[in-house]
């Protein structure tokens, strides 16, 4: 069985996997990280390997003790990766978009894939039909540009994440809002039209916090898939341990 811990930007998740099955997930703040850790090992005391990706900030003590339980692999540029890196500065690459474009091979061989994953940030990985991983872009999730907006006006207020019910706002709030999520929409729409008209038979992945907000108001057809990322992780685990 094995252990993926997924350190975000502001959570850190938990996944249990049996072979290729997602047994268990959960999510925390990363002061919670060696309680939790624990409740696990007792649920599933035959834990022999894991994997740690850390875009944010992890204590390396906690790392330390988890180790001393089950041996760890620390995702970075120097682990083996089941796709051909051209990224032109692979020392640079977030090992987020590592583990988005390992389960687009996995899950889609020999195809070209855009994965998009909404979270703090909104992220566009491609993987073509021959098993290379391009890149892609980065953009400000939604979170970010409504704290943007209010971090750095004098007047704008700072709103929770709503659909707008017009294009056109008629106060300063629905105008915040369409400038937002309808900007982030057309902004979706727009790159995966572009993939579209270079790459035939392209499949699109949408996944990320912000997934199941933004799916059914995007124009163009795409596959929801939250566990995505963790199931790119443990694949590179796994892989790693051949």
């Amino acid at each position: 069985m094995n252990l993926i811990i997924d350190v975000g930007n502001s959570r850190v998740k938990l996944a249990v996997f049996k072979e290729n099955s997602l047994v268990l997930q959960t999510a925390f703040a990363v002061n919670e990280l060696l309680n939790e850790y624990k409740i696990i090992k007792k649920a599933y005391p035959h834990l022999k390997a894991g994997l740690v990706s850390a875009v944010g900030r992890l204590p390396k003590p906690h790392l330390a003790k988890i180790s001393k339980d089950i041996k760890l692999h620390e995702l970075s540029y120097k682990s083996k990766l089941p796709f051909v890196n051209l990224y032109e500065t692979p020392k640079t690459l977030g090992v987020d978009r590592m583990g988005l474009a390992s389960a687009a091979i996995r899950h889609y061989p020999k195809k070209n894939v855009l994965v998009i994953d909404a979270g703090t940030c909104i992220t566009y990985d491609f993987v073509n039909d021959k098993g290379e991983y391009l890149g892609g872009a980065i953009a400000p999730g939604l979170r970010l540009r409504y704290t943007a907006l209010n971090n750095l006006t004098q007047n704008l207020p700072l709103l929770e994440t709503t659909r707008p019910k017009a294009i056109i706002g008629k106060t300063t709030e629905s105008s915040i809002h369409s400038g937002v999520v309808f900007g982030a929409i057309k902004e979706i729409d727009g790159v995966i039209e572009h993939y579209r008209a270079n790459y035939q038979d392209l499949t699109v992945i949408l996944t990320g916090g912000d997934t199941e907000f933004l799916s059914n108001q995007l124009k163009n057809s795409i596959f929801a898939h939250s566990n995505f990322l963790l199931e790119g992780l443990n694949y590179i685990l796994d892989y790693n341990s051949l």
